[in-house]
Formats: C-alpha cells, sequence, structure tokens
C-alpha cells in the first residue's frame, strides 16, 4: 500500500506536512443543486474535487509544495432555492469561511491561496479585494469553466453553462455511473419578456426554475467521455503550470507583494 498522498490535506499526516510544509493551498469549492435530470446534485463538488486532485498531483510530481483543502459543497444558490434539496450560502456566509482559511493558512506562514472554483453563482472578486487587503495574502480565483476557451469550443459542439454537454462530458468520464443520460433534458432557455436585459453590459440573476424548464441549460446529447477525458487534462495541465508558477514566486514578484 502506498503512503498518504502529502498534497491532500485529507490523506496527509502531519509527519509528512511538517517535514516538507507546503507553500501554496487550493481550496476547491462547488455547489449542491440540480443537474437538469440527468446529473447528481454534487456535480460541481465532483468537478472542483477532481481538477484540484490532479492538477495537484501534477504540480507535485514537478517540484511545487503544494496542497488540497477539503472542498466547500455549498455556494451561492439564491436562486435555485426553489429546487428540492438546493442548499444556498449567502455572500456573508461564503466571505466568513474564506476569511477564515485565509487567517488559518496565513498564521502557518501559508500566505498563497489558490480557490478553484466550479459554481457559476459564486463570486469571488470582492471578497479577494477585501481579504488580501486585510491579511497581505496572495489569494488567486480560477474558474475552471472559463480557462483555455479555444478547447472548449473545439471539443464542445452545443453551447451552455450548466449541465451542458461539456459538464455531461466530464462527469461521463468521472463518474458514469452517476450519469442518467437517457433521462436528460434538452437544456432549453426561456428568454427574458424585458429585451433590454439581454444587450451585453446588462446583468440580472435568472430566476432559474421559470427559465431553465429542467433545471439546465445547453444540451447535453452530444456528451461523451472522450470529451470529458480530453477537456479535463487539458484543463488539469493548465492549473498544474499555474500551481507550479505560484510555488516559486517570491515576495516582490508583482502581483505577490509585502
Amino acid at each position: 500500500m502506498s503512503e498518504p498522498r502529502p498534497y491532500l490535506l485529507m490523506e496527509a499526516n502531519h509527519r509528512q506536512l511538517s517535514a516538507e510544509p507546503p507553500t501554496v493551498a487550493i481550496l476547491p469549492w462547488g455547489a449542491t443543486e440540480a443537474h437538469n435530470w440527468h446529473l447528481p446534485y454534487g456535480t460541481d463538488v465532483i468537478e472542483a474535487s477532481a481538477i484540484a486532485e490532479q492538477a495537484a498531483e501534477q504540480a507535485h510530481q514537478s517540484g511545487a509544495r503544494v496542497v488540497v483543502l477539503p472542498t466547500i459543497p455549498f455556494g451561492n444558490d439564491e436562486q435555485q432555492l426553489d429546487q428540492v434539496c438546493a442548499v444556498s450560502i449567502r455572500t456573508t456566509t461564503a466571505l466568513a469561511i474564506l476569511g477564515d482559511v485565509v487567517r488559518s493558512l496565513k498564521s502557518q506562514g501559508i500566505d498563497r491561496l489558490v480557490i478553484l472554483n466550479a459554481h457559476g453563482g459564486n463570486q469571488f472578486q470582492p471578497l479577494v479585494r477585501d481579504l488580501q487587503s486585510e491579511h497581505g495574502s496572495l489569494i488567486v480565483v480560477t474558474n475552471f469553466f472559463q480557462l483555455i476557451p479555444e478547447v472548449k469550443a473545439k471539443l464542445f459542439e452545443l453551447p451552455g453553462d450548466h449541465a451542458d454537454e461539456m459538464e455531461t462530458s466530464l462527469l461521463l468520464h468521472l463518474c458514469p455511473e452517476l450519469v442518467e443520460l437517457d433521462h436528460a433534458g434538452e437544456g432549453p432557455r426561456t428568454p427574458f419578456a424585458i429585451d433590454g436585459l439581454a444587450q451585453p453590459g446588462v446583468w440580472t440573476p435568472r430566476p432559474w426554475s421559470r427559465v431553465h424548464s429542467d433545471t439546465g441549460s445547453g444540451d447535453p446529447r452530444q456528451a461523451t467521455a472522450a470529451k470529458g477525458e480530453k477537456y479535463l487534462q487539458a484543463v488539469v495541465t493548465c492549473i498544474a503550470k499555474l500551481l507550479v508558477e505560484l510555488a516559486k514566486a517570491k515576495k516582490g514578484d508583482l502581483p505577490y507583494v509585502d
């Protein structure tokens, strides 16, 4: 049996972490909500956890001292609270959780944190601005679904942003036993009745279940495990490279400043 992996906090022990303290922490952050009729409520948690684990493994193999923290399973789902068992945390709750994580790590000399986000409703920029100013840590937000758009466009035929072809492909690769593709809806979107809300630069939350009748956004039926594997590999490689660069950074390297 191999020893616990030192880059996964849920496995690592005090002996390992004391011998080689990490310099960069990764905080996967997901959500608990409906994903069309065919994907599990834990889709975002599964994605965030898997990507963080595999990216940290690559970075560790390159000599970077990184550690993956336990995944936060709840996100901002205020517009999905009419869906049975959806759980939403408010921005003030997210700020409190993130603030305590940053404070704890900083007290141990770990002042580089990557938030690996898998849920579009999680908006971290204002939180990071406040906490970085308060604690002096370098906090980086990575929305995996926005990375390498050219690869995403090449692999996936149908557009969407929730339980779509991309997410379904990822889950078909990561945990096919949890995907019931035969039950998938088409992921339609009912347009807003107020035309001006559809223009660039104008935004308001979607009343999700009224806009998306099956809770999905984007047709998932062209999804395959092969597409999911290729996309996952590309995303993991991209994030691993970032982790290695952050691990090598020294104070004074912009934006990592005193």
